[in-house]
């Protein structure tokens, strides 16, 4: 059994949709491990993981339903607290979550043929994101 950790780090701009998946895979080639599982974690209580198709239309589909669940001009106690406008940053950012897990086999993620994964940029201001890759398996 075998461990192996990767933190890489992203430029963020509100509203941001990044694949990682590339990044991901070459993760998992450096790490050698041919099965188990593959854990992507994003730092911060903004920012969100989530699977999609990389498809043009998808990515304002998502933003547009992100609107509609948790607005940004909405009235968020959080927002009277720290006075930071991003309420509604928090809330998407929980209700999407901030870690995915892979299976992966013969060193290959086991993801379907369009799937992706996406680094999602939830803050209204630019960000230095990391994310940790952390690869479980033998």
């Amino acid at each position: 059994m075998g461990v192996y950790r990767k933190v890489l780090s992203y430029d963020t701009r509100s509203g941001d949709a990044l694949y990682v998946c590339g990044d991901a895979r070459d993760a998992l080639k450096e790490s050698g491990l041919k099965e188990g599982l593959l854990c992507i974690f994003a730092k911060g209580s903004t920012a969100s993981l989530v699977f999609m198709e990389r498809d043009a239309g998808l990515e304002p589909d998502l933003s547009d339903a992100l609107e509609r669940m948790a607005p940004r001009n909405a009235e968020y106690r959080h927002d009277r607290v720290w006075g930071d406008g991003n309420g509604h940053s928090h809330i998407r950012a929980s209700v999407l979550g901030g870690t995915i897990t892979i299976p992966f086999t013969d060193g290959e993620m086991d993801l379907g043929r369009w799937q992706q994964v996406a680094l999602v940029e939830n803050d209204v201001r630019d960000r230095r994101r990391e994310l940790i890759i952390q690869i479980v398996g033998e």
